[in-house]
């Protein structure tokens, strides 16, 4: 059973965007994305003919790359220094989620 569509399209992970599509809604290169894939930024979804396909959340992670990278930050230390964004930002998350399911003793 497929999933609906409008689901798929409202899902931050949903693999919905070719490498092509991705490269032109960022105003970037194909190779750019390849070079983010390879640096371990993101890891796009591959279709069963192995191409590449993005998430929307893929996609704000490499515009924020693209971003750093134009500002004069090495592609390497960009993507670090995200990684480490989010990593931050999910424990944070999960910090805050922790705290409130504890009951005051």
């Amino acid at each position: 059973m497929g999933q609906n569509p409008d689901d798929m399209f409202g899902d931050e992970d949903y693999p919905a965007y070719t490498i092509g599509q991705a490269a032109e809604m960022l105003d970037t290169s194909q190779d750019f994305l390849r070079r983010l894939d390879e640096a371990k930024l993101i890891d796009p979804h591959r279709s069963a003919g192995g191409h590449r396909r993005y998430s929307r959340y893929q996609l704000r992670l490499a515009a924020r790359a693209r971003e750093m990278v134009d500002q004069g930050t090495a592609l390497e230390a960009a993507c670090r220094i995200i990684i480490l964004e989010d990593q931050l930002e999910e424990a944070l998350r999960q910090n805050e989620k922790h705290q409130g399911t504890q009951q005051p003793g």
